[in-house]
């Protein structure tokens, strides 16, 4: 995997008691854009788009809290330490450290939910925002119905006590990885390269990060809520121009209107479109995505 990011360093990066893996590189000069990956995977979902910004950008390529070669704490009680609040945390003392102080952001499925608090709370160093195939996690929670718990039965699944979907899970943790990332791309796994698939399967099939993974989704479920409950009744919205772009063959295209549900949640300029992939867009149509996050970035 290191020749897809030739060019890049690559180190651990203790961050007041957490530790982040992460890769940089693109041109020094640039402007700083940080790319943050979604479940089950790793920065490494980044490595096609990585390549075609790296001439225009200064990239940062972290794994969140839980996953990839970063910590994973056993949860709190409220799950607090894997809040979508203390992921953005993460993410912005990791900028600073490298000397960031204003940059975009850009984030898939998981990633996108911790940018979109990253905007919020961080507002001051988020420039420009990119927020692929998601919908707000508000909205997606309180429009629940059988269709939605269906398709995204995974957010129900993992939010239920420990050990419960550890257990089931380390039963065959890859069957699970596998099953995840085919039953939402563009049917089974043949769009993600072998070295890929081979690193989400390293980082994805141990005791800790299947239980990391569940405690990201039980935050969601919990204190994530709470927080966005508070800054909507705060008039907290983001402030800076936003994309949005989701699969044309996802769940969040059947069932939601992303820029609708965006504009709202912004009091900047909001603008997006579908790709004609699943939920992995990075992946599935790299040339596309990195096209769009270019022109939007820019």
């Amino acid at each position: 995997m290191a020749q897809w990011f030739e060019g890049f360093e690559s180190g651990w990066h203790e961050l007041g008691g957490t530790t982040l893996f992460a890769r940089t590189g693109g041109r020094a000069d640039a402007p700083p854009l940080v790319l943050l990956h979604g479940f089950p995977q790793t920065h490494a979902m980044w490595h096609r788009v990585a390549r075609r910004l790296a001439p225009h950008f200064r990239l940062v390529l972290p794994d969140l809290r839980g996953y990839g070669d970063s910590d994973k704490p056993r949860g709190e009680p409220a799950h607090a330490n894997y809040s979508k609040r203390a992921m953005a945390a993460d993410i912005a003392a990791l900028m600073r450290a490298l000397g960031h102080e204003r940059y975009a952001v850009c984030g898939h499925d998981r990633g996108a939910r911790v940018a979109h608090r990253l905007a919020l709370d961080h507002a001051d160093a988020v420039s420009r925002l990119a927020l692929l195939d998601i919908a707000p996690t508000l909205d997606m929670y309180n429009a629940t119905d059988k269709r939605f718990a269906s398709a995204y039965y995974h957010w129900f699944h993992l939010i239920q006590p420990s050990p419960l979907p550890e257990t089931m899970i380390g039963g065959n943790p890859r069957f699970y990885l596998h099953w995840k990332l085919g039953g939402w791309g563009a049917g089974g796994v043949d769009h993600i390269e072998p070295a890929a698939l081979a690193e989400y399967e390293r980082c994805f099939c141990r005791a800790e990060a299947i239980h990391a993974v569940c405690e990201d989704y039980r935050a969601a479920a919990g204190i994530d809520l709470e927080h966005d409950r508070a800054s909507r009744a705060a008039g907290h919205r983001i402030a800076c121009d936003t994309l949005v772009l989701w699969g044309a063959r996802g769940v969040v295209h059947s069932m939601f209107d992303p820029l609708a549900l965006w504009r709202a949640q912004c009091s900047a300029t909001v603008t997006g479109r579908s790709l004609d992939a699943g939920h992995f867009l990075a992946e599935e149509q790299p040339e596309d995505t990195a096209r769009a996050l270019l022109d939007f970035f820019a």
